[in-house]
């Protein structure tokens, strides 16, 4: 009996060493960036055979792509670019009659609905205005491309647009001055590079509603000529006018002609002396704002 109680024990740990489970190799979790798949617990041996069973499933997942941690997304804040191709009304803003392409760094005026009433397009990068840019939009009554790098306007850009009432152009890079369309009411060209020879004789005689003009900071040499009844306020600040005559706002032929509608004329930042032109503004209601001495 003694002799078989040794051997008794001796068999059952012998058993219990051979059921005991292998030492597990350390497991790791790992997670795809670009698949957007948790690969699971992993052996290191068993990563690239992982990888190759994905690939049979179609999903693009190279061996190389570094791994990331679940909750990683250090790339993911990608700044946003601007893609000037893509349709006006994905490109700008269109609500109502009214198209918005402000700040949107375009080179050119965007193809437009043929209900645009009204267009901004101010603090882009147009260089140029051509005809075919209007030529079947009827419907505008007013244009806003202040502050680009416009230097041309093709002739008669803006003849089929009966209906504009407002033009700006301010802040842009023009000599001349376009063919302005016959409803227009108020027309600003300030901050350009425009001089006299650059504005036609008759350039505003026809426009019988305009009531505002800025022209301000240009080189003009001279106050524009014929200028219509219905101008209610004229800005030619900070130009190069040197003189002005006794035709210039009033009729020196009739001394009792009163420029009625005239409210507000702004001169200074010219070279011109105004005191020694008293007949220039005996018609007018109030003096214009300017050098006089």
């Amino acid at each position: 009996m003694k002799t078989l109680q040794p051997t008794f024990f001796l068999f059952v740990f012998v058993s219990l060493v051979k059921s005991a489970p292998p030492i597990q190799q350390e497991s790791l979790k790992f997670y795809e960036y670009d698949t957007d798949v948790t690969l699971g617990s992993l052996t290191e041996q068993d990563y690239e055979t992982k990888i190759k069973d994905i690939k049979k499933d179609g999903m693009n997942v190279s061996p190389n792509t570094t791994l990331r941690l679940q909750g990683d997304d250090s790339e993911r804040n990608v700044p946003p670019t601007k893609d000037t191709n893509l349709p006006t009304c994905l490109l700008c803003v269109c609500l109502s009659g009214s198209v918005y392409c402000e700040e949107i760094d375009i080179e050119a005026v965007p193809p437009l609905p043929k209900e645009t009433a009204y267009l901004y397009a101010r603090f882009n990068k147009i260089k140029r205005i051509a005809v075919s840019d209007f030529a079947d939009i009827t419907t505008l009554r007013r244009i806003d491309f202040s502050g680009n790098r416009i230097e041309e306007i093709e002739d008669g850009a803006f003849s089929k647009l009966l209906l504009l009432e407002e033009l700006s152009l301010a802040e842009n890079r023009l000599v001349k001055l376009p063919v302005l369309p016959p409803k227009l009411t108020t027309f600003n060209a300030n901050q350009n590079r425009i001089k006299s020879r650059g504005i036609k004789a008759n350039a505003f005689k026809k426009l019988t509603n305009l009531a505002y003009l800025y022209l301000g900071h240009n080189a003009l040499e001279s106050v524009p000529l014929n200028l219509p009844e219905s101008l209610r306020i004229l800005h030619l600040q900070y130009n190069n006018i040197t003189t002005i005559n006794d035709d210039t706002f009033c009729k020196s032929n009739n001394t009792r002609y009163i420029r009625t509608s005239m409210d507000e004329i702004r001169m200074e930042g010219n070279p011109v002396l105004l005191a020694k032109h008293v007949n220039a503004f005996s018609c007018l209601r109030t003096l214009p704002v300017g050098t006089y001495y």
